[in-house]
């Protein structure tokens, strides 16, 4: 009786069991309204090109994939959408460290995105790249042989895929570069050739002229810059590692005045402490409200410096050398200046460390990876493209204990940078001469593009500057006008309707040819501030291409003769002690009825013929090809002064800019 009457239950529960069982084990129907769509099937990679199969060096290949038309509508420069492939192929024996690419691009293009590379100068995207532009491999740097791998190409070979912009080949047409070519040392590579209407391709072998590196060497050799960066690891941990930042001038001209350096981070590193150099905006907001914040909850950040992406770092002033939290470093604390090693070898560097932060999944003791687009930049200074940090062999200090030994640093990495001069610089120069009566004052527009001003309409951007009378080089460009003009009357020269635009220089450099005898001759060199920064250490060189081997003396600065790119014509010159300041622009004593003031140094500088006797002064040669100022080459005139209309410019220049000299000093 009991069994039957628990025989429903049984029932019931059993059918409940199976109903769960069956229940669970069904697949879920959804809606067809609810269903996402398949995920897009990624473009197949591009088949080997039989050419590269025949390739026994370094194959690179660029592949233009598709394009569209983007907004704008515009018939006159319609932009294009592109996106291309960049491939690098090793089928040589040996390992290719550090891939260099050169694109020639040809259509205007502007890069927005690559993947697995940067660009070479550190540029960020998006970027144009119009006159081309040299990638390099990021984050795996060099390309291992078959041999080293027994034939797997994921080592063997780099691919950069591209997007980006293009103005003016519409499709069905194909915007291929010019050329494409690997540009790494020891390689030499011919012409690129079209295949299939859409590649451009090149088998570069090794030139028989270089040597090439041992198989298994990992490090690159130390490359010659202008300016190189050296970031070196001291103490590494497991989350964290203090590095040290060495940048060091070994330009004979260039210099910096006031640095600025900047960087980019790649896995969200953030700078906890610095020494010997500070942050120029310290803000760790975006550690908080990142991940940063999230994974060290038990951090400070009210004492982190910076969590920027791209962190700009400036140097310390004088005054924090001894500060036992921010200096105590070699070569720090100088106000950012970087002299040449013409100037002061010791003070050609400067130095300082920081302490990085890493994050997931890099939180091991090994797992460091520089920071990349590195910039500098100073105050009326060259410019400098830097390349992507290189690993050299590991850095030697001297061992802080002070016994006689070094100790390397736990890895290096080394940025080249070079200088290229702006388009349009600080500096002008302007020519006299004791043979004529006026002066060829600095170009027009010299240091500003004057097609961006809104001056077309107050004075002409392409008419040539007036000539002066000497006492006119003394007075502020804006009140000049009546001088050029009354003079151009003078002289039966005529005046245009819409007088020239000014130079807009803040520094201009007067050379004066002041004498020309059988045995030497003498120039004077005066350089005017016109700006409103102070200019301490200055520096100025010219070169002189015949004249510069017979350089005798300069009687107020301190000059020499320094080699340049292996040539012995160019003098430089600074201001002797006490005297190395150029002051900037300042009101007269009178502001409402004289001129502005500015800023002067001036020095008379004597030549010999001995190695020259011929040298033809007057009718050029006594002038510079080239003139810079704290390292940056200034705007030269068009034209020399000629032979004729000699007057009293030569008493004037003598007399007169020497009494304006002295009297700046008292200014």
């Amino acid at each position: 009786m009991i069994l039957m009457g628990l025989a429903p239950k049984l029932i019931l529960l059993l059918s409940l069991f199976t109903t769960i069982q069956l229940t669970s084990s069904q697949p879920r129907q959804r809606s067809n309204d609810s269903t996402p769509p398949p995920p897009p099937t990624p473009p197949s990679p591009p088949p080997i090109s039989p050419d590269a199969v025949l390739c026994n060096g370094i194959f690179v290949s660029y592949t233009y994939s598709t394009g569209t038309q983007i907004k704008p509508n515009d018939t006159k420069s319609q932009p294009y959408r592109f996106e291309s492939v960049i491939t690098v192929l090793n089928n040589g024996r040996d390992e290719l460290k550090s891939w260099l690419v050169f694109v020639g691009f040809a259509h205007k293009e502007i890069l927005v995105s690559a993947s697995n590379a940067i660009l070479e100068d550190g540029s960020s995207l998006p970027v144009s790249v119009e006159n081309g532009t040299t990638f390099a491999g990021y984050p795996a740097a060099d390309l291992k042989s078959a041999i080293m791998t027994a034939g797997d190409i994921k080592q063997m070979e780099a691919r950069v895929e591209l997007v980006g912009t293009q103005f003016g080949v519409a499709p069905p047409g194909i915007p291929l570069p010019n050329n494409i070519t690997l540009v790494n040392d020891g390689w030499s590579c011919p012409k690129a050739t079209k295949r299939d209407g859409n590649i451009l391709e090149v088998c570069c072998m090794p030139d028989p002229k270089n040597e090439t590196d041992p198989i298994g060497e990992k490090l690159k050799p130390r490359q010659k810059g202008d300016l190189t960066i050296m970031y070196d690891i001291i103490r590494p941990y497991a989350t964290s590692y203090w590095a040290q930042v060495t940048i060091e001038n070994h330009n004979p001209l260039g210099r910096l005045d006031n640095w600025d350096l900047s960087f980019e981070w790649t896995k969200d590193e953030f700078i906890s402490q610095t020494k010997g150099a500070y942050p120029s905006v310290v803000d760790a907001s975006a550690c908080i409200d990142g991940p940063q914040g999230k994974h060290y909850d038990a951090v400070d950040f009210s004492t982190v410096l910076s969590c920027a992406r791209k962190p700009h770092i400036i140097d310390l002033p004088l005054t924090k050398y001894n500060d036992s939290n921010l200096g105590l470093k070699p070569y720090c604390c100088r106000n950012g200046t970087i002299l040449s090693p013409s100037m002061d070898p010791t003070k050609s560097k400067s130095v300082f460390q920081m302490e990085v932060y890493k994050m997931p999944p890099n939180l091991n003791i090994s797992a460091i990876a520089p920071p990349l687009s590195w910039k500098i930049k100073g105050n009326f200074n060259p410019d400098y493209k830097c390349g992507p940090p290189a690993r050299v062999s590991l850095s030697e200090f001297p061992d802080p204990s002070g016994l006689p030994s070094n100790r390397t640093a736990f890895a290096s990495w080394q940025v080249a940078c070079n200088i290229t001069q702006p388009v349009t610089p600080s500096c002008c120069v302007s020519f006299s001469s004791y043979l004529n009566d006026s002066i060829i004052p600095c170009n027009t527009c010299a240091c500003s593009d004057c097609s961006s001003k809104r001056v077309d309409k107050t004075c002409s951007t392409t008419s040539p500057a007036l000539l002066l009378p000497p006492q006119a080089l003394l007075i502020p460009f804006e009140n000049r006008t009546k001088f050029a003009a009354s003079w151009a009357n003078l002289k039966h020269r005529k005046v245009p309707t819409l007088l020239p635009c000014g130079d807009y220089c803040g520094v201009s450099i007067n050379w004066h040819l002041a004498t020309d005898y059988r045995r030497g001759w003498s120039a004077r060199i005066t350089i005017f501030n016109w700006g409103g920064t102070n200019f301490a250490d200055w520096s100025a060189a010219v070169e002189l291409k015949n004249a510069a081997p017979d350089f005798e003396k300069a009687y107020s600065f301190n000059a020499t003769t320094v080699a340049v790119d292996g040539k012995n014509t160019t003098v430089l010159m600074e201001g002797l002690p006490g005297l190395n300041y150029l002051v900037a622009e300042v009101d007269a004593k009178n502001p409402s009825k004289d001129y502005r003031v500015p800023g002067k140094q001036q020095s008379v500088i004597s030549f010999t013929k001995k190695l020259n006797p011929g040298i033809k002064v007057g009718a050029g040669e006594g002038f510079p090809t080239k003139v810079f100022f704290n390292g940056q080459e200034c705007s030269l005139p068009s034209i020399l002064p000629s032979n004729g209309h000699k007057g009293r410019v030569s008493t004037f220049l003598l007399m007169v800019l020497p009494v304006f000299a002295l009297l700046s000093l008292w200014v």
